[in-house]
């Protein structure tokens, strides 16, 4: 490795730090800052940005928003919190499998802020330690990413994974990371389940409620969203939405019964005159074509690709909600979910352009360099995968950036999709949004980030479920594989 190749991938690993330093857009934004060091300075052929998943990004993310403005994800939540305080002395297990599924669904964890306070007055009016279930369920809603599809990391593999030869589709991705990741969830709610003091034996704890003040503050405020009169037109839209889901499932699964269209391309062969750009030539040659083949094309009926398919359902359904559901776009514009995820968008636009600009240009350079390890040991490569997580918080934007170098290393898809609950490592640190609002929700002051900053209430549970569902999602993957 060369010295001015490890001070160029200081700048890269220099702009994500920054960039997560100050979070939100700046990620992506940043980002920009190593781009151009890269291509303005040292001269380096820029990569290719990740338009598809970025548009998938966009449209799933609209839909959901307009959701979340027709009252609908309102619902979802109410459902939740019904089952959680119907089974109180069981929230430790219930909480993180709510907080998974509606990441499930609505593919970003963000849609559980709503949710968090309600767990934890759950746990504090039964006399559960709310770090207990708080902790476990912050995890949950980012491990829910990988196992949703409509998730950008979910994607973003099965779109990189066939264009390198792994077909795959998205049931088939969520085969193996759906039970791997609920198995991992279940060993991390296992062990949070006596984690820490009871709250009647945590001197800190009694000695704040031995505070009138304290004392109201914790049990005073009791947070339910049971009270909200929910109206059918928002049972409409989620109703909308889950439809959207199938008919997306169902193509993925059934793609004999996808539209196909007749389009012109050309068979390789030895007859290769010229590479060049975009000109237009005479003859028998190929018009307006990178490469200019003699006497070589053929029209063949091309079936519609999912990621066109994703974006057409998710804005029709998007549309439908806005006609029929009540859903005011500005509305949808303005919450949490459409704004998260159009942040998402500019994060994986910066991050994966600059990490692929890098990777591109020492593409060789890293297979003398990795081959070796990654040969004997491919799963390997499920550490690279976390520690780049924990850089830059976005899970769709490690599968962007990672995963073609993967491939181009000579790592087999059946392997890559064993490691792909590896790609959530971002929990390491703890200053993503979900881990922050899940400290501050908690009124009993048990979920803590920590002194030491890495001993935090998300650590344990983190790592339990990352490790466990890794090894669980290898091992299916190998069987099905």
């Amino acid at each position: 490795m060369s010295l001015l190749m490890i001070l160029q991938l200081m700048i890269v690993l220099g702009a994500l730090w920054v960039g997560s330093r100050y979070g939100s857009l700046a990620l992506g934004a940043i980002s920009g800052i190593g781009l151009a060091l890269l291509v303005f300075g040292f001269g380096l052929k820029p990569g290719n940005p990740p338009t598809d998943v970025i548009y998938i990004i966009i449209a799933a993310v609209t839909c959901a928003g307009i959701m979340q403005a027709s009252g609908g994800m309102d619902w979802l939540i109410q459902i939740a919190e019904k089952m959680l305080r119907r089974h109180p002395d069981r929230i430790t297990f219930l909480a993180p499998l709510t907080t998974f599924f509606l990441t499930v669904l609505v593919g970003t964890g963000h849609v559980v802020y709503t949710l968090m306070p309600i767990i934890c007055d759950i746990a504090l009016k039964k006399g559960i330690r709310p770090e207990r279930p708080c902790g476990v369920a912050s995890i949950a809603s980012q491990v829910g990413i990988t196992c949703s599809p409509i998730a950008a990391a979910v994607v973003a593999f099965v779109s990189i994974s066939n264009t390198n030869g792994f077909n795959i589709t998205i049931p088939q991705v969520l085969m193996v990371s759906i039970p791997a990741c609920l198995c991992g969830l279940m060993a991390a709610a296992s062990a949070s389940y006596r984690r820490g003091l009871d709250l009647d034996k945590d001197p800190e704890f009694q000695k704040k409620i031995a505070d009138p003040v304290q004392r109201e503050y914790i049990y005073g405020s009791s947070a339910t969203t049971l009270d909200k009169e929910i109206p059918q037109s928002a049972k409409n839209a989620v109703y909308i939405f889950l439809g959207a889901l199938a008919v997306i499932v169902f193509f993925a699964v059934c793609q004999e019964a996808l539209p196909s269209y007749r389009t012109l391309r050309a068979v390789q062969d030895s007859n290769v005159l010229y590479i060049t750009p975009d000109l237009s030539v005479s003859g028998d040659q190929l018009v307006k074509a990178n490469v200019y083949l003699k006497g070589t094309t053929e029209w063949y009926d091309k079936t519609l690709p999912m990621n066109i398919v994703i974006q057409v359902v998710m804005i029709t359904a998007a549309a439908l909600m806005i006609i029929f559901c009540k859903a005011a776009p500005k509305k949808a514009v303005a919450g949490p979910v459409w704004q998260s995820g159009m942040v998402a968008v500019v994060a994986i636009y910066g991050i994966a352009w600059l990490a692929d600009t890098y990777f591109s240009n020492y593409l060789n350079e890293m297979k003398v360099m990795l081959a070796g390890v990654v040969a004997q040991y491919p799963w390997s490569i499920a550490f690279v995968f976390f520690l780049v997580s924990v850089l830059i918080n976005s899970q769709g934007a490690v599968v962007v950036a990672m995963l073609p170098l993967a491939y181009s290393l000579g790592i087999d898809g059946p392997v890559l999709l064993g490691v792909l609950p590896a790609v959530y490592g971002y929990f390491f640190i703890p200053n993503y949004p979900s881990d922050i609002a899940t400290v501050n929700f908690d009124r009993s002051g048990t979920t803590v980030i920590g002194k030491y900053l890495l001993n935090h209430s998300f650590m344990m549970p983190g790592l339990i479920c990352v490790f466990t569902s890794t090894i669980v999602a290898y091992i299916l993957s190998s069987i099905f594989y």
